[in-house]
């Protein structure tokens, strides 16, 4: 099956910082029709159970838009956390706790990256000390073997495979990665290359969000 080289180009985003007047930091980050709020609280008290003595404990909870979390959503909760965990400098705020609660508000596609996109956002929002961002992008593979860039909902169901990807702004360097169905060892270079060009995009975007937010407050 061969993968066409696709153009690197991300639907639509859109974000509001710090909307949310009892959180540390918030995001509401729109990409295409997928919506996600994030609420960045600490670092502050934890919970005995929870301590860690020499680093702050990262907490993340995330919501579905209806019902109770499925196991799925538990899924997401992890690899979500062990990305913010990657960049956030815990040890500088030791025996204390960092706690991201994310909210589903409306899944049009590629889901997760717009999870790991609206947390960063509002942990830059709540200031909270990063190594570096992260920046996450979704792709998938058509039955045709064509690649398709930040997938709709409707294109990942139709897809056989695909994968998101988190970059950190750096260097570029894959932080996490989360795939579905099966990728032939070219299918995956083609996609990690893909969404590490268009991961620039987003940092790029989060650049522009922070000067329009630092704008705004002078």
């Amino acid at each position: 099956m061969e993968v066409d080289s696709p153009n690197v180009e991300l639907r639509p985003i859109s974000c509001d910082l710090g909307h949310l007047s009892r959180s540390d930091g918030s995001a509401t980050l729109t990409q295409g029709d997928t919506t996600v709020i994030s609420a960045v609280y600490g670092p502050g008290d934890v919970r005995i159970s929870k301590e860690i003595i020499d680093k702050a404990t990262v907490d993340v909870v995330y919501k579905p838009k209806t019902g109770l979390p499925k196991c799925e959503d538990k899924i997401k909760e992890r690899i979500i956390r062990n990305s913010c965990e990657t960049i956030i400098l815990a040890g500088l705020h030791p025996r204390t706790c960092i706690e991201i609660i994310l909210q589903e508000m409306q899944n049009c596609g590629s889901f997760l990256a717009c999870c790991i996109n609206s947390a960063c956002l509002a942990l830059l929002d709540a200031s909270i000390p990063l190594k570096y961002l992260m920046g996450a992008v979704t792709c998938c593979v058509t039955n045709q073997g064509d690649i398709t860039l930040d997938p709709t909902l409707r294109e990942e169901k139709e897809s056989v495979a695909g994968a998101t990807f988190v970059f950190d702004s750096k260097d570029h360097n894959v932080i996490t990665v989360s795939t579905y169905g099966t990728l032939s060892t070219e299918q995956f270079q083609t996609i990690l290359k893909t969404c590490r060009e268009a991961s620039k995009k987003v940092f790029e975007f989060y650049r522009e969000s922070m000067l329009k937010k630092v704008s705004t407050c002078v």
